[in-house]
């Protein structure tokens, strides 16, 4: 069985083992080398390298704006960091709609220049062939059901996704077309059970209730450093933008007072 204490990187067999295990997965957003190293040894199982960058560190709307070339660049600093979790690279908008060989083609971009160890893609069904075609060349994918935010505008905003014959056709879809996981967001929390119950590989919530195999969080959410909205589905776990702004506001205070450096910090 996966546990915190292993030291070897995670693979796509032990996710599918935690799944029938009961064991559940736990997965963070990651965009820079310092985090990805301290999620890691903090024991996270994996790491996903998320196009929500756009938002929480490009200060974007949405998540549209990300390029291919700066998934790959703020991907390999997180592999870079990792050890032991998985990592994942989401495929950025528009890019697994230009045709298959073009997808892969960019899969297999991520994967060689960031070295981590499966991609995300937005889409289910609709997205069968390219997941087939990624899986083939030897790429693990994840698909991404329920709310897509690459597709925000043409899904009337951010909303809760309830049309559960669609979810559950897109998510089998994936699973068929050889997706090893399936992450899913903003989903009534009955029907990601139902999902969960369904498929046989696991599935990953964000906004789905307690049933998915495992959760997923913006770091920056769940550390309390957000600087907009906050969907309600997030718990923060701390307050990191109060503390930062509290030490920052300090440091001013003796600068401009002349506290510091005092003699202890100088030579």
């Amino acid at each position: 069985m996966a546990n915190s204490k292993q030291k070897k990187r995670l693979t796509v067999t032990d996710f599918v083992k935690m799944k029938s295990s009961g064991e559940k997965i736990t997965m963070l957003t990651a965009y820079d080398f310092p985090t990805a190293s301290m999620l890691d040894s903090a024991g996270v199982d994996m790491l996903l390298v998320g196009d929500s960058l756009a938002m929480v560190v490009q200060g974007h709307e949405n998540t549209i704006p990300v390029t291919l070339d700066e998934m790959i660049y703020h991907g390999e600093m997180v592999s870079r960091a990792s050890k032991r979790a998985f990592v994942v690279v989401d495929i950025p908008f528009p890019v697994n709609h230009h045709g298959v060989h073009e997808a892969v083609k960019a899969a297999g971009r991520i994967m060689k220049e960031t070295s981590c160890q499966a991609v995300k893609l937005e889409g289910g069904a609709d997205q069968a062939d390219v997941i087939r075609a990624m899986v083939n060349a030897g790429i693990p994918v994840i698909a991404h059901v329920g709310l897509r935010p690459q597709a925000v505008h043409a899904m009337g905003g951010y909303k809760v996704q309830r049309d559960r014959d669609e979810i559950l056709a897109d998510a089998t879809a994936a699973q068929e077309a050889g997706a090893f996981c399936v992450l899913v967001e903003c989903v009534p929390a009955e029907i990601a059970k139902e999902l969960t119950e369904t498929l046989r590989v696991p599935t990953i919530g964000i906004g789905a209730g307690v049933d998915c195999d495992g959760q997923v969080l913006v770091i920056n959410d769940m550390l309390g450093m957000t600087s907009g909205y906050v969907p309600s589905f997030v718990k923060a776990y701390a307050n990191v933008q109060e503390q930062i702004s509290t030490a920052v506001g300090e440091w001013c205070e003796d600068v401009k007072e002349r506290k510091f450096p005092d003699d202890e910090h100088s030579f």
